[in-house]
């Protein structure tokens, strides 16, 4: 007999981008009455199922409603006795949505401490690292605070479908330390950047003075149990199919493309450059991962745009008729409306044309007016999921 069987009552729990259709396909997969229902989402879905509660909660920084949302999870948690079932429903984006500070942290500062670690180019493992040690739901602490046992069904948005990440792994065992927290934010801009209760509460973690989240082998944990269904490469092979069925030959990039974005843009193309050539033609290259931006500039744009346009001068080394696109599979890149952006082997003479330097849009992370004015902005909307960025490269 399943947990889900078993258990007398059955709570469930859907954090993030995704959080309105998985509730959804959660209750509609199962006969069990459920008891309490909560989501918690970057807007209210058009349905949600009868009797479900929903909070909306703030995407890319945490608003005042992803505390409220968190502190609800977080009831209905200390709620459940022991011969019931708490299902947690995660992806990305679950760490801004479902926010609740630790003692002594405000809201403002978990902003501005998120806001700097991701203007400093830190990537999803270092940004939520920091999240972990300044939360008091995350790393763990949400599954430690049930008496039941804990399922989690996570959709990864993470490079390696690691279930401490995925949202801040509110349910699994966190190894990350408090040590470790307090050298990224050294690393990534110094502390003087960080508000000082931030810097004070690692700097009080590091020296053992507040406890570690729960790690491997906490008993608060030893009930709970959670699993990728949505691995955070599956866009691919919707990708692939679709490509295939329009006649393309396809190339697979296995390697995760990650890095500063303008840097890693250069590094693909030149990866891929080979094995693209030793293709028949028409061509077509799939990758995936995560990127980063270190703000240097005043400007508007994301990875996705920051990637695209770094390839730009570089396509015609896979040929006279190039197209590439990167985009965010949640529809939302970075602080914009756009997903990502497409350029071609005309993309820098259609800009000169226009009066713009590409170089110049570039340093100022200014890309979304550049490819705004070239009408080469992708917007497909938000699409309620999240399994990180996509790359394509087709080759005529």
């Amino acid at each position: 007999m399943s947990p889900l069987q078993r258990a007398i009552h059955v709570d469930v729990i859907a954090a993030g981008k995704a959080a309105g259709v998985m509730l959804n396909a959660f209750v509609s997969a199962t006969e069990r009455p459920l008891r309490q229902m909560l989501g918690i989402g970057p807007d209210r879905p058009p349905l949600v199922p009868d009797r479900a509660e929903w909070q909306t909660g703030g995407h890319p920084l945490p608003s005042s409603g992803s505390v409220a949302g968190a502190r609800r999870a977080l009831g209905i948690a200390r709620s459940a006795a022991p011969e019931d079932l708490l299902v947690v429903l995660l992806s990305g984006g679950g760490s801004a949505l479902m926010t609740l500070p630790a003692d002594g942290i405000s809201l403002a500062e978990k902003q501005q401490t998120a806001r700097t670690l991701m203007e400093q180019g830190a990537d999803i493992y270092e940004l939520n690292t920091v999240r972990k040690h300044l939360s008091a739901i995350k790393g763990g602490q949400l599954a430690a605070a049930a008496a039941c046992p804990v399922l989690t069904l996570a959709v990864s948005d993470v490079v390696g479908d690691d279930l401490s990440v995925i949202a801040s792994g509110p349910t699994v065992a966190d190894d990350s330390t408090f040590a470790q927290a307090l050298a990224i934010v050294e690393r990534r801009g110094g502390l003087a950047l960080y508000p000082a209760g931030v810097v004070a509460r690692l700097q009080r973690g590091a020296t053992g003075e507040l406890p570690e989240t729960p790690a491997a082998g906490d008993a608060r944990l030893a009930r709970a149990t959670a699993r990728v269904i949505g691995p955070q490469r599956g866009a691919i092979e919707g990708a692939r199919a679709a490509a295939e069925k329009l006649g393309y030959h396809v190339l697979v990039v296995r390697e995760a493309v990650t890095g500063e974005a303008r840097e890693a843009a250069v590094a693909h193309l030149a990866r891929v450059a080979n094995d693209v050539a030793a293709l028949p033609r028409p061509r077509c290259v799939i990758s995936a991962g995560e990127t980063t931006v270190t703000v240097r500039g005043d400007g508007k744009g994301g990875r996705n745009q920051e990637f695209a346009l770094a390839m730009a001068p570089l396509l015609g080394t896979l040929g006279d008729r190039v197209a590439a696109a990167s985009i965010g599979t949640d529809g939302i890149d970075g602080p914009t409306d756009a997903a990502g952006a497409i350029v071609d082997t005309s993309t820098l003479a259609r800009a000169q044309q226009a009066g713009l330097a590409a170089d110049d849009y570039l340093n100022d992370n200014n890309t979304y007016v550049f490819f705004e004015r070239l009408e080469d902005l992708i917007k497909t909307g938000p699409t309620a999921t999240n399994v990180g960025d996509l790359q394509v490269i087709l080759v005529q």
